[in-house]
């Protein structure tokens, strides 16, 4: 049986550090949180106050990544300012750890910049090459066109089409269900970067 991850700290890509949040993040995650645009796909509504961030971080105080059934947060910065940007999330299958689902959120003015797919792959390599993940999913709204074309471009494939299957803000929406094996991602990072077109 996999353990938590009781030693994470950090984890590090070319642009970004994927950290453990901390007290600081309270008025960055409440402002991108708060942001119509930004909480438009997600699960809570706005405004997201500074009282609602701080609750949020202090249930992370104590939480570790890869802890079966539970969902971590991880908070995304600019590793050359400092500035925390977004999230992306992990959550583990209760009954079979070595199955995950993931999440990404950015605060608006970081989007466009190609911090999402970095992020995103930043913690797919964490989950499949430090926490050994066999299978990770990721689900979305399909009007949600911009997390779509994120998923198809990291090359995660698309496995599902749910009808009327989630209950978001008043409404039930259509989810696409994505997934990748460990087997398709450690042949993904392994290629050459494509050549410029």
């Amino acid at each position: 049986m996999l353990t938590p991850d009781t030693e994470f700290d950090h984890r590090r890509t070319d642009r970004l550090v994927l950290r453990r949040f901390e007290s600081d993040d309270v008025s960055s995650l409440a402002a991108y949180r708060s942001d119509p645009n930004v909480a438009q796909h997600q699960s809570w509504g706005t405004p997201f106050s500074e009282a609602q961030a701080r609750v949020f971080i202090d249930s992370l105080g104590a939480a570790h990544p890869d802890t079966p059934g539970e969902w971590f947060q991880f908070a995304v910065v600019e590793a050359a300012t400092g500035v925390h940007i977004g999230d992306v999330a992990a959550g583990i299958d209760a009954d079979d750890p070595r199955l995950a689902k993931i999440g990404v959120t950015l605060a608006k003015s970081a989007q466009g910049q190609g911090y999402a797919a970095e992020a995103l792959a930043g913690l797919l390599d964490y989950l499949f090459f430090e926490r050994s993940k066999h299978r990770v999913t990721a689900e979305c709204d399909t009007r949600n066109a911009s997390s779509i074309a994120l998923l198809e471009r990291l090359g995660i494939r698309r496995e599902a089409h749910h009808l009327s299957s989630a209950w978001y803000k008043g409404e039930w929406t259509d989810e696409y269900v994505y997934a990748v094996l460990a087997s398709d991602w450690t042949n993904r990072r392994s290629l050459p970067p494509a050549a410029p077109r």
